[in-house]
């Protein structure tokens, strides 16, 4: 039958034409006058059942155009009112029955009309009767009107006889006799309405009389196959539906005529606008054909469907409709007419779920309805690749090499999460954020899967992460082994990971139906993040602390060779481990070796506390990242030094693959033999064989000039000075080998002593306003315990509390004062171009000590105040080095042994390297003294190291920790 016509813009008509609009405008005047919808006769398509005399018919649609509807109603017949808000959701007699009479007769059947009232006397809807073929006789037509009376479910308006003249449209006087015939044997047979107990619905809303979850349980308990009779009362949009339980197997459970709203599980249609809200919200793209097309094919059926769950609202259910003749979730995807829905996947059986991906990728492969401007995701490099995995950097994230390249840079790795896969989140110490349960566990199982080992990355996706003020373009993809078909599949498998949470025009991972399943399967078994059990994180020892590790260190060192992890690389030849033995953390070096220093990280180089890269110090690290780092490793500890680093020897590989890391690194010119162990004759032979091999073929460092140890560098510059020896007294001492010294017998110290004095009684001790700039000399008030004095100082620092740093320049003490009560202009006679100075700063020639900080460097300061302090000394003065001159002292006389030698010998002091030894012997002339001091000082040394005193007490001290 004809379309509704739209009328034009200038239309002046009160009520707007559209397809709910049973009469249209005339298309030539476009006056308010009605005609004619349908013709006198015809045949439309049934769509849907309102009432047992009520039924929506469906017309053909134009090219591009929507199908018409018109809601038809049988003539001078009425039906008992269907349950609604207005009378209590209570059926009148008989009148559910009465619709599914009907329903199941004609709905999406073609039948035939005849018009008898429709237009402006008709109101919202046309009048006349539908005609089907008779069942028992396809020759003959049935009148449905006639049919539903004789069967009860309707009864003639006018009773006992009609007058046919009484409406001009009724022009058959057999229709009003028919109807009264079939009146009265439906009221002989007792049938419908006429019955002694005609049927009463309550209908039911879920989440008001019953529960949504029951229904799902009872569902799946007492159905036949797990599935529920429903009626698709309504179609909300492509996806959600409104339902009514008619499965008799439920009537003993109170849940027949229950209503739900059904989401279908597995799709999710574009949502259906609101025209009644102010203001009116429009459909989204494709909405009105998804709702056409789940409407052609499910309104009003009563199907079987497989309930899965609920929403979080507990109310809508979701659930899969079973269609005879297909799939409509699937058949949705492939006209594009909706998207996967990520979540009401999750509750479908893995085995439904290929094909609506299938069905899915179709549709964006032909660009159809909501992929209509869909493009595949664009890779910055290749979709699949082979390499090597070289770190884990969390539960879901590695860092590969590529096959091919050569790992000189960090630039050449490439950052790889696991597609689809939230692995539990490592926390933070700095701001308090603790580990999320089973972070080290998922970690530590991938790094058992893939480090050291060849995988295939097919990469799915990319996506923008934020890295702190920037973002960083990481790629995601499915990582497989020779053993293992998907890793992430593993780790949610094991319950160590969960699957991403995704949009649902999100990209996936390839497998990420698998993925569900295997999460499916963990959650059900109660695995790792799963389990209803509390967490209970393993403590791990840190023994990186310098204090712990000194404790700890005879049991390490007793326990032999001992498996270790190795958790970081610093450099080449020092590490981090993680010793599972042991439960514990410790910073390791190896022995005997030095690697050259590599490039700063980020955050040292930020913090302006970075050392300058030295050649081959990158390839000496990528070396050791590319073949220890997260690899299991055998150590065995022989020492530790006072920094805590444990010392010794370490080897990769098993059985046949053993090798000692040393002489790996040696071998490849990638490290060096430590200089002092070849003088000492401590380094192993092979060691020094291996060196000088590398040394011939001009590997790695000794590819370049090599800076000689044995020999000066010009780096500082020293004042020559004849060696003489002086009588002294300390007056400050700073640390073990760091002090200021007055000579006795010096007359500008009796002098500046007497005109301080002077100055003091001059002045009195009150402040008095003077510039206050680093480096000018001023006088400073300064209390000794007996009285307040002016002395002589360098202002050398302002501090951040208005306050002033001095040096009291004759005495060598340092004091933090305020400017304005305990400074004062000094007088111009008494300044250092006049007197200098009378305190020297001096330091132990050759000797080095532990900052005062440490225990070592405060027991060897106190060790040199009770040999040095208050006692005239003699000293050798060697010259000047920096502004700091270079001291050799004795308790007596300069035959018997050094202050130097002593605090050496005691293991509180070290002589410097051998060439800041020689540096020192050759600047300063080559002094017998200086030499024959050099020379006793190593002999301290080595008795002090063999006799384990001192900083010496852990054995050997690495070249790292030196300074």
């Amino acid at each position: 039958y004809p379309q509704l016509r739209i009328p034009p813009a200038n239309c002046k008509a009160k009520q707007p034409c559209n397809k709910k609009t049973p009469s249209y405008h005339n298309k030539q005047d476009c006056t308010s006058k009605m005609i004619s919808i349908l013709p006198a006769t015809g045949s439309a398509k049934v769509k849907s059942v309102l009432s047992g005399d009520t039924v929506v018919l469906l017309g053909r649609a134009a090219a591009g155009g929507t199908a018409p509807e018109v809601t038809f109603t049988f003539e001078r017949v009425t039906a008992p009112r269907m349950a609604s808000k207005a009378n209590n959701n209570v059926d009148d007699p008989e009148a559910f029955p009465s619709r599914e009479w009907l329903r199941n007769l004609c709905v999406g059947k073609t039948v035939y009309f005849e018009t008898r009232k429709q237009g402006a006397t008709a109101g919202d809807r046309v009048y006349g009767l539908l005609f089907m073929p008779d069942p028992s006789d396809k020759t003959k037509k049935w009148n449905l009107s006639v049919e539903s009376v004789r069967r009860g479910f309707c009864i003639p308006k006018v009773l006992g006889g009609g007058d046919a003249d009484t409406d001009a449209a009724d022009d058959s006087a057999g229709y009003e006799s028919a109807l009264q015939v079939a009146y009265n044997e439906a009221v002989s047979n007792k049938a419908g309405v006429h019955s002694n107990k005609p049927l009463v619905r309550k209908l039911m809303n879920a989440g008001d009389e019953f529960e949504a979850m029951t229904l799902v349980e009872k569902s799946k308990r007492i159905c036949t196959g797990g599935t529920v009779k429903c009626v698709i009362e309504y179609v909300f949009d492509g996806s959600r539906f409104r339902c009514l339980v008619t499965d008799p197997e439920l009537e003993s459970q109170g849940l027949i005529y229950g209503s739900f709203t059904l989401i279908l599980a597995g799709v999710s249609c574009p949502r259906v606008g609101n025209p009644r809200l102010n203001p009116p919200t429009p459909s989204e793209p494709f909405a009105e054909a998804a709702r056409d097309f789940v409407e052609l094919r499910l309104l009003q059926r009563e199907l079987e469907v497989t309930l899965h769950g609920c929403d979080k609202s507990g109310v809508c259910l979701v659930g899969t409709v079973h269609h005879p003749r297909g799939n409509i979730t699937a058949e949705i995807l492939k006209n594009g007419l909706g998207r996967i829905s990520d979540w009401t996947v999750r509750m479908m059986s893995p085995g439904d779920v290929p094909p609506l991906r299938i069905a899915e990728n179709a549709a964006k492969r032909a660009n159809l309805g909501v992929f209509e401007s869909y493009q595949p995701p664009v890779l910055t490099g290749a979709s699949e690749f082979m390499g090597t995995v070289i770190e884990v950097t969390s539960g879901d994230t590695l860092m590969i090499l590529p096959n091919g390249e050569t790992y000189d840079s960090e630039s050449k790795l490439k950052k790889i999460s696991l597609a689809s896969l939230r692995a539990p989140r490592a926390g933070n110490e700095r701001s308090g954020k603790p580990d999320e349960p089973y972070s080290a566990e998922c970690k530590e199982r991938l790094r058992a899967m893939t480090v050291g080992k060849s995988v295939k990355v097919n990469v799915n996706y990319e996506r923008e992460i934020p890295m702190g003020n920037q973002t960083e373009k990481r790629q995601f993809g499915t990582i497989s082994t020779k053993q293992k078909a998907d890793i992430g599949e593993v780790l949610i498998s094991e319950g160590l990971a969960t699957t991403q949470r995704h949009r649902d025009d999100d990209e996936k991972s390839a497998r990420y139906d698998e993925l569900v399943a295997a999460e499916s399967v963990a959650a059900a078994a109660k695995k790792g993040v799963h389990s209803s059990s509390e967490y209970k994180k393993k403590t791990i020892n840190d023994l990186t602390d310098p204090k712990k590790a000194k404790t700890y260190a005879g049991t390490l060192q007793r326990a032999g060779n001992t498996k270790a992890i190795v958790d970081y690389v610093f450099n080449g030849s020092r590490f981090k481990l993680f010793i599972p033995s042991e439960n514990c953390y410790v910073a390791f070096a190896l022995s005997n070796i030095r690697c050259p220093q590599p490039s700063p990280s980020a955050g040292s180089a930020s913090r302006g506390n970075a050392k300058a890269a030295e050649p081959f110090g990158d390839a000496s690290k990528c070396h050791s990242r590319l073949n220890v780092l997260q690899r299991q490793v055998e150590v065995v500890c022989t020492g530790v030094t006072q920094g805590g680093v444990m010392t010794g020897d370490l080897y990769v590989g098993q059985g046949a693959q053993r090798r000692d890391y040393c002489i790996e690194l040696v071998a490849s010119g990638l490290a060096t033999v430590d200089q002092r162990k070849i003088d000492y004759g401590e380094a192993p032979k092979v060691l020094i064989d291996s060196q000088t091999a590398a040394q011939e073929n001009k590997l790695g460092i000794w590819s370049v000039t090599q800076v000689k140890k044995d020999e000066p560098v010009a780096a500082k510059v020293f004042d020559k000075a004849d060696t003489k020896v002086a009588e002294i007294q300390i007056s400050e001492i700073r640390s073990g080998n760091h002090f200021f010294f007055r000579v006795n017998g010096d007359e500008s110290a009796k002098v500046i002593d007497d005109s301080m004095k002077i100055f003091t009684d001059t002045n009195g001790t009150s402040g008095a306003p003077c510039e206050v700039k680093v480096g000018k000399v001023v006088a400073a008030l300064f209390n000794d315990g007996a009285s307040k004095s002016w002395y002589r100082a360098k202002i050398i620092e302002k501090t951040d509390k208005g306050k002033v740093r001095v040096l009291f320049i004759d005495h060598g003490n340092e004091a933090v004062v305020s400017p304005v009560s305990h400074l004062r202009p000094l007088d111009m006679s008494l300044g250092t171009d006049q007197i200098p100075a009378v305190a020297k700063e001096a330091k132990l020639v050759f000797s080095k000590v532990r900052p005062i900080e440490e225990e070592d460097g405060i027991d060897a300061a106190r060790m040199f105040q009770g040999m040095a302090w208050g006692k005239d000394l003699k000293a050798r003065l060697h010259g000047e080095a920096e502004g700091q001159v270079l001291v050799t002292l004795y308790e007596n006389d300069t035959d018997s042994p050094s202050i130097n030698e002593v605090l050496v010998s005691e293991g509180l002091a070290r002589i410097g390297k051998r060439y800041e030894v020689y540096d020192v012997v050759n600047r300063m002339g080559n002094s017998d003294s200086l030499g024959k001091l050099a020379k006793d000082l190593e002999t301290a040394q080595n008795s002090a190291r063999k006799s384990r005193k001192g900083m010496w007490v852990y054995g050997e001290i690495p070249e790292e920790d030196e300074d």
